[in-house]
């Protein structure tokens, strides 16, 4: 390890690692530090994303893909099974895998990984900040950068030390927990989600194949929810009826920041991606494509800006951000925040209707449509924004 480097990252998930490997690819001396002993463990995450946003941002290798999905299962409280048409499919990844790749990626671009690296500390500046303090292996060590890039999850603390407002409301913070399972009987092609107060308040309960008869289940509920029930019980309730024969291979839990982008994702030198700049979709609550999106676009304007001796062109990545995914985000909170108080009955309702529907209208936009009818505003401004109807 160097004791200076252009640009110091500061964790090895999918947006850290992408970012790394943007920057680097044009010349940049990049590091990134990864306080766990191996890229990708633990596992914290559902593992689904779109064929259609991963294929946008790397070249996908098979060994990444546990299931290809193809159908798209939501069950309301009452039981009624709605499959809309997708428009394509999705994957349901091994992070294992895909994390070690997308850092084994941003070596092959020029950049340094070093694992068992804990930051903890920034180093001030005059103009901003100059690099950061770290435990490495045991060691005292203190590394400067022109460039800091927090990529240090929902809990990041790169943006605290340097001023940054990353807190998240107890009502958009979702209390996660997920099991995978073995021995469950379920079709490998088809993702389900289940809605309803006596499973998953104010949120959603998934069941992602992973192939071999496994699946990563699990349930995402609203902080204000989570007060009066914790997540882990709807899943072990859940399983218990759903799955009564499985074995639990692994249990997580943690918080996905299900909020707006965080209003300063460039603050001096300090760039912030991923969960730490609140970049997961509010609605779904993944978060790992739309992360590497926020990787690769700050990467760039991280490169740009090196190269031309100018940091304030890193402000082009907030920019880029506000225009190509943010406003999106922002409609999905809209849209989080007005399904997530439908009572059970208004849910079934909406299934109702949206079975009634014509199989050609039968599209995840036409339940939306359905279940914001009473909404005549939010559904224009969806059809603004994503374009749809064109």
């Amino acid at each position: 390890m160097k004791q200076e480097y252009d640009v110091i990252v500061v964790g090895a998930g999918p947006a850290g690692s992408t970012c790394a490997r943007y920057a680097a690819a044009q010349g940049a001396s990049v590091v990134v530090l990864e306080k766990d002993r191996d890229v990708g463990m633990p596992v914290r995450c559902g593992e689904a994303v779109s064929n259609r946003s991963l294929e946008k941002i790397v070249d996908i290798d098979p060994r990444w893909i546990a299931a290809t999905i193809r159908r798209f299962r939501l069950v309301s409280p009452s039981g009624q099974i709605v499959e809309p048409d997708l428009g394509g499919h999705g994957f349901v990844l091994e992070r294992r895998l895909f994390d070690y790749d997308l850092a084994r990626l941003a070596v092959e671009a020029g950049a340094e990984v070093h694992t068992k690296s804990y930051v903890d500390g920034l180093l001030p500046s005059e103009n901003g900040w100059q690099g950061v303090a770290l435990q490495w292996k045991g060691e005292r060590r203190e590394i400067r950068g022109r460039i800091i890039v927090g990529a240090d999850g929902v809990e990041s603390r790169v943006g605290k030390w340097a001023g940054v407002d990353t807190t998240t409301h107890m009502r958009d913070m979702e209390t996660c927990a997920q099991m995978t399972l073995s021995n469950v009987d379920l079709e490998d092609d088809a993702c389900e989600f289940y809605f309803g107060n006596d499973t998953a308040p104010m949120g959603y309960l998934w069941v992602f194949p992973k192939g071999n008869g496994m699946a990563n289940v699990g349930v995402g509920i609203s902080g204000m929810a989570s007060k009066q029930r914790a997540a882990i019980r709807y899943l072990k309730d859940f399983i218990a009826r759903r799955f009564p024969g499985a074995g639990v291979l692994t249990t997580v839990a943690g918080g996905v920041p299900c909020a707006v982008t965080v209003d300063t994702l460039v603050k001096d030198n300090i760039v912030l991606v991923g969960d730490a700049a609140h970049q997961v979709n509010p609605m779904s609550g993944g978060g790992i494509t739309s992360g590497m999106f926020g990787g690769k676009m700050a990467g760039e304007a991280i490169a740009r800006a090196l190269a031309r001796e100018d940091l304030t062109l890193l402000q082009e990545y907030p920019r880029q951000w506000e225009k190509d995914i943010g406003a999106k985000h922002r409609t999905y909170h809209r849209m989080k925040s007005a399904v997530y108080k439908f009572p059970d009955e208004t849910l079934d309702d909406i299934a109702r209707k949206v079975l009634a529907l014509s199989p050609e209208k039968r599209t995840i936009w036409g339940v939306f449509r359905t279940a914001l009818r009473h909404q005549p505003a939010l559904v224009w401004e969806m059809v603004k924004v994503f374009g749809l109807g064109r």
